[in-house]
């Protein structure tokens, strides 16, 4: 073989594997400030989402803000104090829904914040502004709503399916309606950095139980994305596992459902194009024994070969 192919062969060589590593580049880091539905206080849904290398991190729900922070401190993924992160880290809040446990650590933590953004749909907006920063059940630290509204926080309201800037970021969101024990309305976050998203669902139960055609829509609109292999992961609930009835589901998910509901997305994606695939398992209720029996049941019916990450409090991840 001349010194000539010889070059050749390792240019080429080299190139594809520059491309392939450029391929497999992470976009976006994500550190769970809280994991979990149900009674757990310290660790309710929370997720600071940003572009990696950037400290410019969204959070997605609010359930857990400070107690998450402390733990991803200990855990070595900020070197800065809880002020810092909570105060210049956090660029804005993105509450699917206005039930306690995703908007609490908002809510608590407001004192101690800085001026930033709440996103949120309409309805959901209301309800935050009516019953929680209302100047009576607490201070109205946005600026419209009840009361005498303190401004720090400015309240955007999200129109459904309409691409908004993300303030202080690089990144964009479209927000999608979601039904979370029909007709209440939850919503799902579809969020732009670059050519890559990510998508993050509040709770929601399936069409089926719902009598709704929400998920259904959501999944044929990122269908073209999971094609392209431009979305990188999606954050979808599964409260609990599959012997709970579907009258007492109260707007949630089972192993059952949540495979139910991504084999319509493959369905429209196209076959096997989900293997290998992020799903990232938010809202599990406890007990232990429940939580335990949902991933084995999960691991079990994995006929898509998701890959499936149980994300960690504190513990930070690439995606």
């Amino acid at each position: 073989m001349s010194i000539f192919n010889r070059f050749f062969i390792c240019f080429v060589l080299i190139s594809v594997n520059a491309f392939s590593q450029k391929e497999q580049k992470s976009s976006f880091q994500v550190v769970p400030l809280g994991i979990k539905g149900g009674i757990d206080e310290k660790n309710l849904s929370a997720y600071l989402v940003a572009p990696t290398n950037t400290n410019d991190f969204i959070s997605l729900d609010a359930g857990t803000i400070n107690a998450g922070i402390e733990k991803a401190i200990e855990n070595k993924v900020f070197r800065v104090s809880t002020e810092e992160v909570l105060r210049k880290y956090i660029k804005g809040y993105f509450i699917s829904h206005a039930h306690l446990d995703h908007v609490s650590g908002l809510i608590i933590n407001s004192p101690a914040d800085s001026s930033k953004t709440v996103y949120a749909t309409e309805k959901c907006m209301e309800m935050m502004e009516n019953h929680y920063f209302n100047d009576e059940t607490w201070a109205n630290f946005g600026d419209k709503g009840p009361g005498k509204p303190l401004k720090k926080y400015h309240f955007q309201t999200l129109n459904i399916g309409e691409e908004t800037p993300i303030t202080n970021t690089a990144m964009t969101v479209k927000a999608f309606p979601l039904s979370h024990v029909n007709p209440f309305e939850s919503t799902a976050f579809l969020i732009k950095n670059g050519e890559s998203y990510v998508l993050y669902l509040g709770d929601t139960g399936p069409d089926s139980v719902e009598k709704s055609d929400k998920l259904k829509t959501l999944w044929t609109a990122i269908a073209p994305l999971v094609k392209s292999k431009q979305l990188k992961g999606i954050f979808i609930e599964v409260s609990f596992p599959n012997e709970q009835p579907d009258q007492f589901l109260f707007g949630h998910l089972t192993p059952n459902y949540l495979m139910k509901e991504l084999h319509t997305l493959e369905d429209l994606s196209g076959k096997g194009i989900l293997k290998g695939f992020n799903i990232i398992v938010t809202h599990l209720k406890p007990p232990t024994k429940n939580i335990i029996k949902l991933k084995e049941q999960l691991q079990k019916q994995n006929d898509l070969g998701l890959y499936i990450i149980y994300p960690e409090q504190g513990k930070r991840f690439e995606l």
